[in-house]
């Protein structure tokens, strides 16, 4: 069904690609996990030098590891710890050059050295955040940002 694409080597017009894929991958499909597994799966065989790519899911007042792509993490993290408990707390999404330089960064891999985290908000309601850590300093920069922002946009559309 999914064959990897062959990516043009252009940031803007892969993250394009990206989000097509993410769409024609969703759509119909009524289960959020199965949206977050693909999703998670598709970020990491696209995004280069990273070494975590997944979702916490809010619960009970917490984040809640969900589907993911990467060694085992963290499975709770709590409103405003950390990189994602600040993701939700601020409702902004967390692009972090130096974990090391982050006040209260949660080390669930030791490699990681930069992060970004996006939350995803829907109807105003906190859903989770999606993670993405890399063994780079200063791995994600503004573009990445705005297309992982519109990544996130587009899941809010799929997932309940």
């Amino acid at each position: 069904m999914f064959q990897t694409a062959t990516y043009s080597g252009d940031k803007v017009k892969d993250y394009q690609l990206l989000l097509k894929q993410l769409s024609a991958l969703s759509e119909g499909e009524q289960d959020d996990i199965a949206i977050l597994s693909n999703a998670s799966a598709l970020l990491n065989q696209f995004l280069g030098e990273v070494n975590w790519v997944g979702f916490y899911i809010w619960r009970e007042d917490e984040l809640v590891l969900g589907p993911f792509q990467g060694l085992p993490a963290c499975i709770r993290i709590g409103y405003g710890k950390g990189v994602c408990g600040t993701a939700i707390k601020e409702r902004k999404t967390q692009r972090v050059e130096d974990v090391f330089a982050f006040p209260g960064h949660i080390a669930c891999d030791s490699a990681s050295r930069s992060e970004i985290v996006v939350p995803l908000i829907i109807n105003d309601e906190i859903y989770g955040v999606l993670d993405i850590d890399s063994p780079i300093t200063n791995r994600f920069d503004e573009t990445d940002q705005i297309y992982l922002e519109k990544f996130a946009e587009i899941l809010q559309n799929y997932i309940n």
